[in-house]
């Protein structure tokens, strides 16, 4: 666990959260905001997922390009480019990783409730669950930031959810449209590139940022700003980790590690 104070950054911390909610152990500074950049995207589902259920919006509802719905945009497969307004596939043809699509996917939860995004985030998510170190500053897609105590509660809602019905999260969790190919970023084409509602699902991908012990049924996120979210149900477990360090080759090298650690000290 504590070898996230080796990595090569200045400032990091991490928590390991168990089924029942309760951290099992922690590092370094757990209380520092750290730039979250897409480990964003997981909290901003969930305030969709909290919209759903309340019947502000329908998943089938059209958002998007032509054709596209609420279910396309938040599943990365409304066929909006990853940074631009551009439409590059149909919907439901490909896995286009979209920091666009959140952002349109926000403006869709922004009318159908009449409360701004990061108001609705606030109030369905993060005061609920006392995440008091969490604030969406910019875009819905990477614009958060948050700590890694704030973090492992989240982890702990996940896995026993009390916001929302845990048939609502099992969907999220779950593959949405199936056997699509993509780029996942960082790490290449994947073939497929599963994703849930607004979840990455590790199924088989190779290379990834989790470990080579996670279970096909990790769910969660990585950021470019050298953060990651990830939770193993099989293992029944959930860990956090963030730094203040971009994501690159470092990453790569030594997150799966440190993961294997993690679930190998778990296991024993």
């Amino acid at each position: 666990m504590r070898r996230i104070l080796d990595w090569p950054v200045d400032h990091a911390a991490a928590s390991v959260v168990a089924a029942d909610g309760s951290v099992l152990a922690d590092a370094g500074e757990t209380d520092r905001e750290f730039a979250l950049a897409s480990v964003t995207k997981p909290l901003s589902a969930y305030a969709v997922l909290v919209a759903v259920e309340e019947g502000a919006l329908d998943w089938d509802d059209p958002a998007g390009p032509e054709g596209s719905t609420v279910r396309h945009l938040i599943a990365h497969t409304s066929g909006l480019a990853f940074d631009t307004d551009r439409v590059q596939a149909a919907p439901g043809e490909r896995r286009i990783y979209s920091n666009t699509g959140f952002a349109v996917l926000a403006d869709a939860v922004a009318g159908a409730t009449g409360i701004g995004f990061a108001d609705y985030l606030h109030q369905a998510v993060c005061e609920p669950l006392g995440l008091s170190g969490t604030r969406l500053e910019g875009a819905a897609g990477a614009g958060a930031v948050s700590t890694a105590r704030d973090l492992s509660r989240f982890a702990a809602e996940l896995q026993a959810p009390r916001l929302l019905d845990p048939r609502t999260v099992a969907e999220a969790t779950t593959v949405a449209y199936p056997g699509l190919d993509g780029l996942l970023p960082g790490y290449g084409r994947q073939k497929p590139n599963d994703w849930g509602l607004g979840f990455e699902i590790r199924d088989g991908k190779s290379p990834h940022w989790t470990g080579t012990t996670s279970s096909p049924r990790t769910f969660g996120h990585f950021g470019q700003s050298g953060t990651f979210l990830w939770v193993d149900p099989d293992a029944g477990l959930a860990a956090v980790a963030l730094t203040d360090r971009d994501f690159g080759e470092w990453a790569v090298d030594a997150w799966p590690v440190w993961t294997d650690g993690v679930l190998a000290a778990h296991r024993s």
